[in-house]
């Protein structure tokens, strides 16, 4: 045979390589098999990746500040916070006019909810200065039309700020605010742009053009009205007496060819003084002239944060570095700590129940066991709510518990037993709504374990107890092992039966999660928790598996 016959590729029957049409073969089941699994796969992406992947972002996402205040955090960044005088008076300049826009969206109880998150107080502080920040402007407004009453009419601004046809526009300045206001409004706005700022009025008036840009795009954008015809933000005249008392001013207004010019140099030489910024704070409140106050702003100025996993661990980020809160709020390690040892014991109360029963279901006759199987199925059909609610009425010291325990003899009538608001209550209700979750798998397994091996022990001399432990025990191990993890998983992210009949002492983890979410709005914070439960979980049963092998657990 020849070398060319010999190295020639095998034909398919339609001609083609067979190598070729082996592998187009292959590559045509795997997208049909993906093409079939997809709907779960796409279902397990959008209800159980995605989530998780939002909680692990939101426990590290500290944007608002930093979009909220974004010409204060960079002024901020110059200032050393480590050092025992004030911010310098740029940086409460900015504050004032980032502040002041910010209450303009309704955005500054947001922020200083967030910063409430850290230290107590800020809340109040940004809630007063959003309602306090426009009696200065007010003063500046009446001083521009003491000068000249031009300056009380809207459209002198609008023709100073604005493009006119063949006019220069700022298009980064617009752009910039444009995104600022975008994600400072709580909706998309959806009205039309009707100004655009003057690269000339932007370069002579730097600060009271952006000022006015902002308020541009309020008003067009988010309000849907007509700049021109629009008050201004009183902001604006402070921004404006800002930018005329500025050094240089008078030169830069000399090479100026807008409109207004005469206006404009009326104001330079009227006398006018710098607005003193940090005294308008210390105004609306003295916690303005804190160090400690900035201090807070800076610490927590990023865009992302490490202070919600150290809150989550009963410690705090500060200038210096992560520092252990005060003794009076160390109260999550001990939750943490509550909710592993309780689900612990609530999984080991599952064990001792659940096993005797699970091996009566397996050893009864049918019909028996049918009878036994819906007595242990029947929480199931039962609402949790009121599973719960009827141990909150057994255990109460007037409740059925406690009478027959007097009514037999073992507690006195005037020393009722406290079973309900504290961990015997969430141990004893958890355990009951829980076993279900023990007896099933365990029931599984010990149905497929033979009786003739415990006849076969019994017959070569072991006694009952030993041909138990012996020869049945380790055979039911797998279904203790799947009702453990199963009891284990489920206790550990329970928060409605240990609200109800826990109290303050039998409350876990899960509690605290669900009540940032839902009442402090603290999601950072609920988010960093959930982050920690989860590893926590995945920690444990790494160990499970590495003691006692994931590959024993059965479910039947």
């Amino acid at each position: 045979m020849s070398d060319t016959a010999t190295n020639a590729p095998v034909l398919a029957a339609d001609g083609t390589p067979l190598k070729r049409s082996l592998s187009r073969a292959l590559r045509v089941q795997k997208m049909r098999a993906l093409a079939l699994i997809a709907p779960l796969l796409i279902f397990v992406l959008i209800s159980f990746i995605l989530p998780i992947g939002d909680m692990l972002f939101r426990s590290v996402e500290n944007q608002i500040v930093e979009n909220t205040l974004p010409y204060t955090v960079e002024e901020l960044g110059k200032w050393d916070g480590a050092s025992d005088e004030l911010p310098p008076e740029p940086v409460f300049r900015d504050m004032y006019f980032d502040l002041f826009l910010a209450a303009e969206m309704k955005r500054h109880t947001r922020l200083g909810s967030r910063l409430n998150y850290e230290a107590s107080g800020m809340s109040s502080l940004f809630r007063q200065a959003g309602r306090k920040l426009d009696d200065p402007g007010k003063d500046a407004q009446d001083t521009l039309e003491e000068i000249d009453p031009r300056w009380g009419e809207r459209e002198t601004y609008y023709e100073i700020f604005n493009a006119a046809e063949g006019v220069a526009v700022d298009d980064a300045l617009l752009s910039a605010q444009e995104k600022r206001i975008r994600w400072l409004a709580d909706e998309p706005p959806t009205g039309e742009m009707n100004f655009a700022p003057s690269a000339e009025a932007s370069a002579l008036l730097p600060l009271a053009a952006r000022v006015y840009t902002s308020f541009g795009v309020i008003t067009g954008l988010v309000d849907n009205r007509v700049v021109e015809k629009t008050k201004p933000m009183e902001s604006l005249y402070l921004a404006l007496v800002q930018d005329v008392t500025r050094p240089g001013f008078v030169d830069d207004l000399a090479a100026y060819n807008g409109p207004q010019k005469d206006a404009l140099a009326a104001l330079a030489t009227a006398g006018l003084t710098a607005p003193n910024y940090t005294q308008i704070f210390e105004d609306v409140d003295r916690n303005w002239a804190k160090v400690e106050t900035w201090r807070i702003i800076q610490t927590h100025s990023g865009p992302y944060t490490s202070g919600y996993f150290l809150n989550a661990i009963d410690m705090q980020k500060t200038p210096e570095g992560a520092a252990v809160q005060p003794e009076n709020k160390r109260v999550l390690i001990q939750l943490f700590i509550r909710t592993i040892i309780m689900s612990l014991t609530i999984m080991g109360a599952c064990i001792l129940l659940g096993y005797p029963v699970a091996w009566l279901l397996a050893n009864l006759p049918m019909r028996k066991a049918n009878i036994l199987m819906m007595l242990v199925l029947l929480p199931f059909w039962t609402s949790l709510l009121v599973r719960t609610s009827a141990w909150k009425v057994m255990l109460q010291q007037n409740g059925v518990v406690n009478d027959v325990l007097v009514w037999i003899g073992l507690v006195a009538d005037n020393d009722r037993l406290v079973l309900i608001n504290n961990q015997i209550g969430t141990i004893t209700a958890m355990t009951h709504i829980l076993l279900p979750f023990m007896i099933l798998p365990m029931y599984s397994v010990m149905q497929t374990i033979n009786p003739s091996y415990l006849r076969a022990a019994k017959s070569l001399g072991a006694t009952n107890w030993t041909a138990f432990w012996r020869v049945y025990f380790p055979q039911s191990i797998p279904g203790i092992g799947a009702g453990s993890i199963l009891v284990f998983i489920l206790s550990i992210g329970y928060y409605i039966t240990p609200e109800i009949v826990g109290g303050t002492k039998g409350v876990f983890i899960s509690n605290r999660i669900a009540y940032h979410i839902s009442s402090s709005l603290n999601w950072g914070l609920a988010a960093a928790l959930g982050t920690i439960l989860l590893v926590v979980v995945l920690a444990l049963y790494w160990c499970y598996d590495k003691i006692v092998g994931i590959d024993n657990v059965k479910l039947g």
